[in-house]
């Protein structure tokens, strides 16, 4: 390449690229940031400012696998995102779905039923103030891995007794372990469900 054609090829070069970073920059000020409420999943939650109240009237069933969430009172999860939307789950599992879909709003409160009350219907409390416990020789909701959250740190350590790899842990750690789990969780769910449609096809005679 002579020196004539380097240069009209190396002008070339930063001219497009320096109109390419230019209209980049424009669309960006024209859609504005993409994590905004108005482009997030949560502009299809409900906005209750007093989600306590009447929960299961209004959040009967989880969104993410359709259980009934107080049939599965001791192990949902309500989740009141910082701009008043809530999202009722019967797990872990599936709170830690809402809160990876949801990322244009942050938490303002977690909820989660308290593992050891006595009442049939587990009250629900804060997570910060609870203590979960990682049990793997116990079923979870959703789950192969148990995930149950108290209120009372004892009734915690009695939980976890015993049980070999069994660990107590904050939300956040739960969490994580929620997210481990995900990938198995999801194929063996897949697979019990499929079997199940095929087994209810079988016996109506389709």
């Amino acid at each position: 390449m002579n020196r004539r054609d380097f240069i009209l090829t190396t002008s070339t070069g930063a001219l497009f690229a320096a109109g390419t970073t230019a209209a980049n920059a424009q669309m960006q000020m024209q859609s504005g940031p993409a994590w905004t409420a108005e482009h997030g999943l949560t502009r299809f939650l409900k906005v209750d400012t007093n989600p306590l109240e009447n929960e299961f009237e209004k959040y009967p069933r989880c969104p993410y696998c359709g259980m009934m969430r107080q049939a599965w009172s001791h192990t949902r999860h309500l989740i009141v995102y910082d701009n008043d939307t809530v999202d009722g789950t019967c797990s872990i599992h599936c709170a830690a779905i809402s809160l990876a879909l949801n990322m244009d709003a942050g938490p303002k409160a977690i909820y989660a039923g308290d593992a050891g009350a006595e009442a049939d219907v587990k009250p629900l409390a804060e997570v910060s103030d609870m203590t979960y416990v990682i049990n793997p020789a116990k079923m979870g909701t959703m789950s192969a891995t148990s995930k149950w959250a108290f209120t009372d740190k004892a009734k915690a350590e009695a939980a976890a007794a015993g049980g070999e790899g069994t660990q107590m842990v904050g939300f956040d750690g739960a969490l994580r372990r929620a997210y481990a789990d995900m990938a198995d969780d999801t194929i063996r769910l897949r697979a019990r469900r499929a079997e199940r449609r095929a087994r209810d096809a079988a016996s109506s005679g389709n």
